[in-house]
């Protein structure tokens, strides 16, 4: 799994952002927590999807940028408004994948 240097957080996943991050390497079972990646179909913005479909390792092997978590859908859906903001507030469009390729040369990572 590849993840965003800088990593988008809910307010609860926030909280709990390092036990989330250690059960997700260990593979171990997450509930309610929701990863907000980069589009898989290359037409959206963005995939939510639920941790508990990394039990299925063709998923998890072909999981696209982790760019957010967070403890509930209705938290993914805000942190996916948050970034979208972010990136018309810093660019003037929507292009986000472009913002966070950007963020990531900017920091030289």
């Amino acid at each position: 799994m590849k993840w965003y240097p800088y990593l988008y957080t809910g307010p609860q996943a926030e909280k709990k952002k390092n036990k989330i991050l250690w059960k997700f390497r260990c593979n171990a079972g997450l509930v309610n927590v929701y990863l907000i990646t980069l589009s898989s179909n290359g037409k959206d913005l963005f995939d939510i999807i639920s941790s508990s479909y990394l039990k299925q390792k063709a998923l998890r092997r072909n999981l696209p940028m982790i760019v957010g978590i967070a403890v509930g859908y209705e938290e993914a859906l805000d942190l996916v408004i948050r970034i979208v903001e972010e990136t018309i507030k810093n660019r003037g469009d929507a292009n986000v994948k472009q913002y966070l390729k950007d963020q990531i040369k900017k920091e030289g990572l």
